[in-house]
């Protein structure tokens, strides 16, 4: 008769910590990647040195990478900053798209204002879209405890349908010989460049990362968020208002997501487009889940997702489907989630007892 296996909490947990089962995560995804590509007729070794090559070969390789860890992480931080306290904020994808176009309205209106004033009231129109897009779900979470994973997976739709009716209608290019495109920025609304194509965009994404990094670490706020996010009871006796917390971060959480649409838009796009977000916002769930909803993990997370996506698309000259980058994120997911697991419980089969330390005997 076989015995059912049970998971048995660790006195300590395994040393290595989440570092560990996030390279245990990445061998899984190559692992089950080279599995994918032999039964596909593909030479894994040719393929991985691609992607390598592609994302971080040479300067202009990790200009692209970074280019593209920018929206990821930051898409991945606003979720974190809602996990902290428990809460799960699904509708990145849309604020992102809101942020987008938030900043695409103040280029139409400033077209002619000077290139550091239109640049920062774009990205400061970005922040509020987004946090606009999550203000009802927080307000319906703080007041009525409406579950806000379904309000704010919702409202991506919502916001994907505002682009699209914006570009193929009041915003379409007269222009465009007819085709549904919005109108090009002006050519002072994009950020400036770092080295090769790695625009600005980074080093904001990275500013904000570290202060809210510091913030929820370190300051009262964030102890609060943890205080909030661990138990009610507790914050109730300690005085912390919960339906305010709720509120605060929810739309802090999603006017971080519209930030990554406006510097997208200033940094790498020439327009908005319906396409804009490009499932950022969905990626950056995995991005906080792997960073175990810490903001100070997001960035490295992000950088390896970047590459993996932009090598992902170089795969494609060698007949081999972008869809590969897709299936090796997914992996590492789950690889990692799984060695976290086991880092904290061991499996344990009906009838076993948990070990007992000999000091404890005597």
């Amino acid at each position: 008769m076989m015995r059912r296996p049970r998971l048995d909490l660790r006195d300590q947990p395994l040393a290595g910590g989440q570092p560990l089962a996030f390279g245990i995560g990445l061998a899984v995804a190559l692992f089950v990647g080279t599995l994918l590509l032999l039964s596909a007729g593909h030479e894994p070794l040719k393929i991985y040195t691609r992607m390598f090559e592609a994302s971080l070969g040479d300067p202009d390789a990790w200009a692209v990478t970074l280019n593209r860890a920018v929206p990821l992480g930051l898409a991945g931080l606003a979720v974190a900053v809602a996990g902290s306290m428990g809460l799960w904020n699904i509708g990145a994808e849309g604020q992102i798209m809101t942020g987008a176009i938030a900043a695409s309205w103040v280029a139409r209106i400033g077209g002619e204002w000077p290139g550091l004033i239109l640049i920062i009231a774009m990205l400061i129109a970005a922040l509020g879209g987004g946090g606009l897009l999550a203000l009802g779900p927080a307000v319906a979470k703080a007041k009525l405890g409406v579950n806000e994973i379904i309000t704010t997976l919702m409202l991506n739709e919502v916001a994907i349908r505002l682009a699209q009716w914006l570009i193929h209608g009041p915003w379409k290019d007269p222009d465009a010989y007819n085709f549904p495109l919005a109108p090009m920025l002006p050519e002072q609304a994009h950020l400036p460049t770092l080295f090769s194509r790695a625009h600005c965009g980074i080093l904001i994404a990275a500013g904000v990362i570290v202060i809210s990094s510091v913030a929820v670490k370190y300051t009262a706020w964030g102890y609060e968020l943890r205080i909030a996010g661990s138990s009610e009871a507790t914050a109730r006796y300690s005085g912390i208002s919960l339906p305010h917390k709720v509120l605060t971060v929810l739309v802090l959480s999603g006017g971080i997501a519209g930030l990554a649409g406006g510097v997208e838009l200033t940094g790498t796009a020439d327009r908005l487009t319906e396409s804009l977000s490009n499932g950022f916002g969905f990626a950056g769930i995995i991005v906080a889940a792997l960073a175990l909803m810490r903001p100070s993990g997001v960035a490295v997370v992000a950088v390896l997702f970047g590459a993996v996506q932009i090598g992902g698309q170089s795969i494609q000259t060698l007949g081999v489907s972008s869809s590969v980058s897709t299936i090796l994120q997914a992996f590492v997911l789950f690889g990692a989630i799984g060695a976290g697991v086991l880092s904290r419980y061991r499996i344990l089969f009906e009838g076993d007892t948990h070990a007992v330390p000999e000091e404890v005997n005597k």
